[in-house]
């Protein structure tokens, strides 16, 4: 494909991206290429080269007769991703105290900063909603890390589909709150371990962070599946 032609894909994929990751196209909608060409102004050849790109990042899916439509995940496919994501970042946070400049720290501190702000005067769906690469406080360790394969893949994979279980569930209860203040705490702690050039316990707080999110929002989701209430589809 020429340079101008995959320019064009590139662009596109990453519209639709966005879209998916807006809500703009809702979990489980059917993709039509019409209207999407249309919105998009592009043609058909581009843009399902786009959706090739989506599906193998697994932010589409393709089902037989049936067409591509948005990903829908069920409990059991954030059950996978959240032990996924635990995994990840805690060596991301263990090479990210070995490896991240005094510049890079001072950037992880304006980042909590900036979501302690951001929480106050959006609150929690302002958070996700709005939040980019550059006050990202995991995405920055990530980076931080400097191991390409995990930044990769937690930035690219499954950061994504994270903000797409966001959408599917929207958990939400009156501990809110509370909960935002011990989230501050437990990333303070993970900042803290990075600056002091702990790679044991930037790891282990980082993995206690992840873990505690997890069984919480797990709990919630299994509670709604038995009471029918799930945001979520049935386990496959």
């Amino acid at each position: 494909m020429q340079e101008p032609a995959r320019a064009l894909v590139d662009e596109t994929a990453l519209r639709l991206e966005q879209s998916i990751l807006a809500g703009e196209l809702s979990p489980g909608q059917k993709l039509s290429e019409q209207m999407l060409s249309s919105h998009f102004g592009v043609g058909r050849g581009p843009l399902r080269e786009a959706i090739r790109t989506l599906e193998g990042r697994h932010l589409v899916e393709r089902t037989p007769f049936s067409g591509v439509r948005v990903v829908q995940l069920t409990v059991d496919d954030v059950e996978q991703l959240l032990f996924t994501r635990e995994a990840l970042e805690g060596m991301a946070a263990r090479q990210a105290a070995e490896n991240m400049t005094l510049h890079e720290t001072r950037r992880l501190r304006d980042c909590l900063a900036d979501l302690a702000k951001r929480f106050r005067a959006e609150g929690l769906d302002g958070v996700f909603r709005n939040g980019t690469a550059d006050n990202d406080l995991h995405i920055q360790i990530a980076k931080g890390s400097r191991n390409r394969w995990i930044s990769n893949i937690i930035c690219r994979e499954l950061y994504p589909l994270l903000q797409i279980c966001r959408l599917q569930s929207t958990v939400a209860t009156a501990k809110v709150a509370e909960r935002a203040k011990a989230v501050h705490r437990e990333h303070e702690a993970i900042v803290s371990a990075i600056e002091q050039r702990d790679p044991d316990s930037a790891e282990r707080v980082m993995r206690e962070h992840l873990a505690g999110s997890r069984t919480r929002l797990l709990a919630e989701l299994r509670r709604r599946e038995t009471s029918g209430q799930s945001a979520l589809p049935k386990t496959r």
